[in-house]
């Protein structure tokens, strides 16, 4: 198991594990470096580094993950050492949730077209007050015998081209990059390989600042790995890596520590956030 997991989903956005729980587990599995990333939220950071202080052991770095889509698939970016209290950061992520909501009540609402009946407020329920996402419609289309996984459900029904994907209001990945930018915190390309040309993205992306890539994934095969560290040497770009853990399937899914990130990528996208100046927020001053 690897000591390293920058990307790790709580009950913030469409994690099943709140983040204070996500902190005691990382500790307890002997992690030393991890960072929540929730899709368009920042509101577990604060309880996880509260919990992060009864582990010194533990590095914790607060993280964002802002969704964007283009024409050839979805981008994600990553923002690490975020001004998580920042003002434009915090309304800019809640017109975004405001957005994933109506998006998960179309999306009920198509579903109900097709014959697939789930009850919206058993969505918000799964939810729990956090950022709505397509996992909680699949979990709802799950319980009501629907679907056998998860996959399932994107694959058919809500995946980018299933007939009750919906779209949602959008940033551009430019957008994303320079407001994890104004945020004071490094933007990194998560797992590069959900678009059909990673490197028109990367070149694009590096002139709007663009720090990271995430070369170390859970669907990476060891080709994409290689392909990913390869464009990261390319263009000076920090490599980071993590589980994209979510809880939410059980032991189908990817756990905490799951992904082979070696140490030191996680003391690069340290050493580099204060080489750039931003502001190192996290549970405990790293070493």
């Amino acid at each position: 198991m690897s000591r390293v997991d920058l990307h790790i989903h709580s009950t913030a956005s469409d994690g099943k594990y709140t983040p204070a729980e996500i902190v005691r587990q990382a500790a307890a599995a002997g992690l030393r470096y991890i960072a929540l990333a929730d899709h368009d939220s920042v509101d577990g950071i604060a309880p996880a580094i509260e919990a992060a202080k009864a582990f010194p052991q533990l590095t914790f770095i607060p993280g964002v993950e802002v969704s964007t889509d283009v024409s050839d698939g979805e981008i994600h970016v990553l923002g690490y050492f975020i001004d998580y209290a920042g003002k434009e950061l915090g309304e800019s992520l809640k017109k975004f949730r405001a957005s994933r909501e109506g998006r998960g009540r179309a999306m009920v609402d198509k579903l109900a077209g097709l014959g697939i009946n789930v009850d919206w407020g058993r969505v918000r329920e799964i939810a729990g007050g956090g950022a709505i996402g397509r996992p909680h419609v699949a979990q709802a289309m799950l319980e009501k015998g629907y679907i056998g996984n998860f996959k399932e459900a994107f694959d058919k029904y809500i995946g980018r081209v299933g007939p009750a994907y919906v779209e949602r209001e959008k940033m551009t990945p430019a957008e994303a990059v320079m407001l994890v930018l104004r945020s004071g915190g490094l933007p990194v390309l998560a797992h590069p390989f959900t678009v059909a040309d990673p490197e028109k993205w990367i070149i694009e992306l590096k002139k709007a600042g663009l720090a990271g890539i995430e070369g170390y994934y859970k669907d990476n095969t060891p080709k994409n790995t290689r392909a990913t560290l390869a464009l990261a040497e390319k263009y000076g770009l920090t490599v980071t890596g993590g589980s994209d853990f979510h809880g939410i399937e059980g032991s189908r899914e990817v756990g905490l520590g799951g992904v082979d990130v070696p140490l030191s990528a996680a003391r690069r996208l340290i050493k580099q956030a204060k080489k750039s100046g931003s502001a190192v927020r996290e549970g405990r001053s790293p070493s």
